[in-house]
């Protein structure tokens, strides 16, 4: 098993194996915490060959910078088989989409995508207080 892509982004979706990403980010700035985040996706391709075939339940975790659990985990499960002998691989997509994400300081979060206790992937998020005074947009005129 290999992992594709994995990626925090603004809206995501799965049409019948295939990925549609909008808007793949690693940085939220805000101007006061904690904040809520409205909307976004959290995306993991992954690719199967023939010695995967079988059934592969996942632990995706978010960290906080203190390194505690900051979300319930979720727990999606990808069931893999193969229509013949002659097909190399397949993939299958996760995505999660959450809404009104809560962030209660700044610092880096991580999604780790665990697979029977083994880390496979850690996507971060530096999440950080917009600082006005080096912001490039103009005054309102």
């Amino acid at each position: 098993m290999t992992v594709q892509l994995a990626t925090l982004c603004d809206s995501a979706s799965d049409y019948s194996g295939k990925l549609c990403i909008l808007g793949a980010f690693d940085t939220l700035c805000a101007r006061e915490f904690p904040v809520v985040h409205p909307h976004c996706s959290l995306v993991i391709r992954l690719m199967f060959e023939p010695m995967d075939t079988g059934h592969h339940a996942f632990l995706i975790r978010c960290i906080d910078p203190a390194g505690q659990e900051c979300l319930p985990p979720f727990d999606p499960a990808v069931d893999v088989s193969f229509p013949s002998n002659f097909v190399p691989f397949v993939t299958r997509n996760i995505v999660l989409n959450l809404q009104r994400l809560r962030i209660e300081r700044q610092g880096v979060y991580r999604w780790v995508l665990e697979l029977a206790g083994n880390v496979l992937f850690t996507i971060p998020l530096r999440v950080t207080l917009f600082d006005e005074s080096r912001s490039t947009i103009g005054p309102a005129g």
